[in-house]
């Protein structure tokens, strides 16, 4: 075989090793492992038909040319979905620095303080723009956020909403669409119904638990939710909002008028589009419920010598050690994305970020009257509110 070739050089077992497994299992070679092994009415009857196998020079050559032929259009699709600006100094020394990007699981704090201190200052930006008690260190996006904030609130039910069995959850009709995809998805298995409908229209019944608020709605719409909120906290009908990270430096945060979990992605805190994903979800809620929340925390304490340390705090939630009864599970967080994003609130300040709120809000309006002076109609009655 070339000694340049792909396969030998990254592609397993070797011709040795595989003579030693079929030693060991008894057959003489792999085709008769096969030929043992599948049904053969499921086995193929000749070779599939492929070209001669590239090197790794000739095939990166490909994949050049084939990406030569993109072309970048701008994207309109919005529904949660930004384009935003990536500060180069965050680009080159932490989306491209090895020393951030092979991050996985900061388990082992004493050799991971510089990571578990990004994360934490990513907590705490979160905390400070939704005026909740506690963030997670991320999650995998704005609709998984959301399915967690339904389990968790489905978890922590008042007791007689629990001997009432109410297993209803109240889903706004403004929701992003693919936040209602997961939604569904999530609320089969643990017995959720899921109630889509206008918020206005919400009777507010015993059957219900929980319900999740768009915050601005998907089409822009921005409501005040004070009154829905404080009518729900009356019917022990716990309230997840769903907030667009950007529009909380100018709106009043869901924390203040009594939200019990807020949630969103820190897509356009400087993180690419990225075809769809990942990007970094974020969770807030109350103290109450840190023993339900979802995701990693990471927590200040001291270490021996009485010196401010950082750590995994509230491990016993994940799988490693409560295994199926765990609300997380190794590969819950984007470490990488959420140190971005919460470096870009670092990089901007609380200026910087109301700056860039206020220049999205003003082309927007710019826009609007463009459009309103050609015989177009805004159906948002309200695309900018401060309370």
């Amino acid at each position: 075989m070339n000694t340049n070739s792909f396969q030998l050089r990254h592609i397993g077992p070797r011709e040795k090793e595989q003579k030693q497994m079929l030693d060991l299992i008894g057959v003489e070679s792999v085709e008769q492992l096969i030929y043992e092994t599948i049904p053969d009415d499921i086995r193929l009857t000749e070779e599939l038909d492929l070209e001669p196998a590239k090197s790794e020079y000739e095939y990166l050559k490909h994949i050049h040319q084939l990406a030569a032929k993109n072309k970048v259009f701008k994207s309109y699709i919005g529904l949660g979905y930004h384009e935003a600006i990536l500060p180069s100094v965050i680009q080159r020394n932490i989306l491209e620095n090895p020393g951030w990007y092979t991050a996985y699981t900061p388990y082992q704090a004493e050799i991971a303080q510089g990571r578990l201190e990004a994360l934490l200052n990513y907590q705490t930006m979160i905390c400070d723009l939704t005026g909740m008690e506690l963030a997670n260190a991320s999650l995998l996006d704005e609709g998984t956020a959301a399915a967690e904030a339904m389990a968790l609130l489905f978890d922590v039910r008042e007791r007689a909403k629990k001997k009432a069995g109410a297993n209803k959850f109240f889903v706004s009709k403004e929701i992003l669409p693919q936040t209602l995809s997961v939604l569904k998805t999530r609320a089969i298995p643990i017995g959720i119904e899921l109630v889509i409908d206008d918020h206005q229209n919400f009777s507010f019944s015993d059957d219900f638990y929980g319900a999740i608020l768009q915050y601005p709605g998907k089409h822009g719409e921005i409501c005040d939710y004070a009154e829905f909120v404080a009518r729900a906290n009356d019917h022990n009908i716990k309230v997840a909002i769903a907030a667009d990270i950007l529009s909380l430096t100018k709106l009043k945060a869901p924390g203040e008028f009594g939200a019990d979990v807020v949630v969103g992605t820190t897509q356009r805190f400087g993180i690419p589009l990225g075809y769809g994903g990942p990007h970094a979800g974020y969770f807030a809620t109350k103290e109450a419920y840190k023993r339900s929340i979802p995701g990693r925390i990471i927590g200040v304490t001291k270490d021996k010598n009485g010196n401010r340390a950082l750590r995994m705090a509230l491990q016993t939630r994940e799988q490693h050690i409560k295994r199926e009864r765990a609300t997380s599970n190794i590969c819950t967080a984007q470490v990488l994305l959420a140190v971005m994003a919460g470096m870009y609130a670092v990089y901007h300040g609380k200026d910087g970020l109301v700056y860039i709120a206020d220049k999205v809000h003003n082309t927007t309006k710019t826009l609007a009257k463009a459009l309103e002076s050609l015989g177009f109609t805004q159906t948002n009655a309200v695309f900018l509110i401060r309370f």
